[in-house]
């Protein structure tokens, strides 16, 4: 039997009151967007129901469980969700389908079940209590009492949804990623290298809601084109979770030399980086993001001690969030490797031109020093002048 049909649950969206309606109608968008993406003409509707979101297969959806899998797990707001067959409201015809699709399960060492009901349609004869009595004891009665019924924990559950057309019967639940539905939270400028970090906090922002634009800073020619072609394959792989493609790709050499000419060089990184903001800051604005967005996460580096990073983010008007401020490298990396971006950002590359960087960094920066020390900088014209070379890849 295919399973024809899709039930989705969401979490925190339960919880939004008035606005609930909002994040629904977001969601039924995202949904249908992901899936014609994963598996173009999969569905035949994605609508509202009781406490969740149905989705009617088509012939070719239900053929390519993998692909409506994959579509289902890349949308934020879905907490969980389940294949289902659909079947006619009959008591005997539940028993039937439900003990076939137990009898047929993978999952044959088994040693307890049980059977649970939700019944959105109040017109059927039996309550939920009485289905799962009737449906439980009859697949209790097939295995010839080799099977217990458990109704806490059980190893093996088979769920049955008693709509107002039809029923649903089910075996799996699968996990999604949970959050809000991207589109619910507005826009953000990402700054994006080809290293672990920055992909992830971007994934941590786009599971919020919060649409993303990206901003990458090379050192062509200095370096060569391998970080942009990273930056460019991450930013391809973060759009599987909804997310804009559009790409800034901003030639920050000439204000590295700028910087490394006319400053002291244990300054360098934190000027380097105060610069990558404020140019950041100016394209935010220009796409009406309300953020900036970075991977810094406390004393990685030099520059992301908490003198640095007050240092850093005194040149920025935005607020700077960094998602991944309390986590080490190794929580990162884990990261990575389950919303798929560690595999390109484990490949080598040039960041940031080695030349241009200091032998002994600050790590812990003084403002007022570094103030002092920026004022050897002509810094609207370095702006301008980047911003004028700066190619948007969509």
């Amino acid at each position: 039997m295919l399973k024809d049909h899709i039930l989705c649950h969401y979490g925190e969206i339960a919880l939004k009151g008035g606005n609930r309606n909002f994040f629904e109608r977001q969601l039924i968008e995202n949904i249908k967007k992901q899936l014609e993406a994963f598996c173009p003409e999969s569905f035949e509707y994605v609508k509202r129901m009781s406490g969740g979101i149905l989705i009617k297969l088509t012939e070719k959806g239900a053929a390519n469980v993998a692909l409506t899998r994959d579509a289902l797990m890349h949308t934020f707001g879905i907490a969980n969700f389940s294949f289902a067959i659909s079947v006619k409201q009959d008591t005997e015809t539940l028993k039937e389908v439900c003990w076939d699709i137990v009898k047929h399960t993978k999952a044959v060492n088994f040693k307890t079940f049980r059977v649970t009901t939700q019944r959105s349609n109040k017109n059927f004869p039996l309550t939920s209590e009485e289905i799962n009595r009737e449906v439980g004891g009859y697949i209790y009665d097939q295995l010839k009492g080799e099977k217990a019924v458990s109704m806490k924990n059980p190893d093996l559950e088979c769920k049955i949804f008693i709509l107002n057309e039809f029923a649903l019967v089910s075996l799996e639940k699968i996990q999604g990623f949970g959050g809000m539905p991207v589109g619910t939270g507005n826009k953000a400028m990402a700054m994006l290298s080809g290293g672990f970090d920055s992909p992830v906090a971007a994934w941590q922002i786009l599971k919020r809601g919060v649409q993303l634009r990206y901003a990458h800073f090379h050192s062509s020619p200095y370096t060569s084109k391998a970080s942009i072609e990273k930056v460019i394959t991450l930013s391809q792989e973060l759009k599987k979770f909804g997310s804009s493609t559009r790409l800034y790709l901003i030639p920050f050499a000439s204000v590295q030399q700028e910087i490394m000419m006319k400053t002291p060089e244990r300054f360098r990184v934190i000027l380097y980086r105060r610069m990558m903001m404020r140019i950041a800051e100016a394209l935010a604005k220009k796409e009406k993001c309300l953020a900036l967005i970075t991977g810094d996460s406390i004393g990685q580096v030099a520059s992301q001690t908490l003198e640095n990073i007050l240092a850093v983010s005194e040149a920025a008007t935005l607020p700077i969030f960094r998602p991944l401020i309390g986590l080490d490298k190794e929580e990162i990396m884990q990261k990575a490797k389950v919303i798929g971006t560690y595999d390109i950002s484990i490949q080598p590359h040039d960041d940031c031109c080695t030349r241009l960087m200091p032998k002994k960094p600050e790590t812990r920066a003084k403002l007022w020093e570094v103030l002092e020390a920026e004022k050897a900088l002509n810094i609207p014209k370095l702006i301008s002048e980047t911003l004028e070379k700066t190619e948007l890849i969509k």
